[in-house]
């Protein structure tokens, strides 16, 4: 595990990451429940979680137990059930990759090793 890279992950997760997040977040369970510094600590605990995972276990089984690990972190941080958590998370990888695909036709790529 690299402490460097990891930093990095860190940095562009919160950019690029936590305010879509957040959005999202703040759209479904609504803004008392979703605040921004919430989905700061959702992608800072996934990033630093998923390393170790990754590092330790590796493979399908990491990418499942990772899954679920994101659920409950944006299951406990926003306040909300199991299924809106997911409900969450599908809409911000979709918004994401809406991002991106718009930033790739402009011109702009950004790096997709987010371990989001």
């Amino acid at each position: 595990m690299d402490l460097v890279g990891l930093l990095i992950q860190i940095v562009v997760g919160i950019i690029v990451v936590a305010p879509i997040l957040w959005l999202v977040g703040r759209a479904l369970v609504g803004g008392e429940k979703a605040k921004f510094t919430d989905a700061i600590w959702i992608v800072v605990l996934g990033t630093v979680i998923g390393a170790v995972v990754g590092a330790l276990v590796g493979s399908l089984i990491s990418a499942i137990i990772m899954f679920i690990v994101w659920l409950a972190l944006i299951k406990h941080f926003f306040d909300c059930g199991w299924l809106k958590a997911f409900v969450i998370a599908v809409i911000a990888v979709i918004v994401f990759i809406v991002i991106v695909a718009i930033l790739a036709l402009i011109g702009i790529g950004i790096g997709l090793s987010l371990g989001f």
